[in-house]
């Protein structure tokens, strides 16, 4: 089996070291890119057509939601977690319409992290 391409967006660098630490830790992974901000995010997507895109929702540049947006849009087959500190039923209910299907709280186990990317790309 391949490794699932990843991409992370995320503006906090210690928690974008540490999330990419978990992922490369497993063979199941392969980090293709990291962004700062939601255009970076999608831009990147648009080029490089990961398997799973994991956005934080609070980022600059119009954060996890416009990510999402221009992900579905240019690469319609990347499958979108959302990420983010709080479990605000608002915002999660806005991803999922722009495209994610599944969340994780920033702080999830490794091991709940891994698992929500297995699941959101079916494997």
């Amino acid at each position: 089996m391949r490794p699932i391409r990843v991409l992370i967006a995320d503006d906090e660098p210690l928690l974008l070291e540490a999330l990419g630490e978990v992922i490369d830790a497993s063979p199941d992974f392969e980090i293709v890119a990291t962004a700062v901000n939601a255009s970076d995010a999608a831009r990147l997507a648009a080029d490089l057509h990961p398997h799973v895109a994991l956005l934080d929702m609070r980022m600059p540049e119009g954060g996890g939601l416009a990510a999402a947006e221009g992900i579905r849009t240019s690469s319609p087959s990347t499958r979108i977690v959302a990420l983010s500190a709080y479990e605000d039923e608002a915002r999660i209910a806005a991803m999922r319409g722009a495209g994610a299907v599944a969340y994780i709280v920033k702080g999830a186990p490794a091991g709940d992290i891994l698992g929500t990317l297995l699941e959101a790309v079916g494997a």
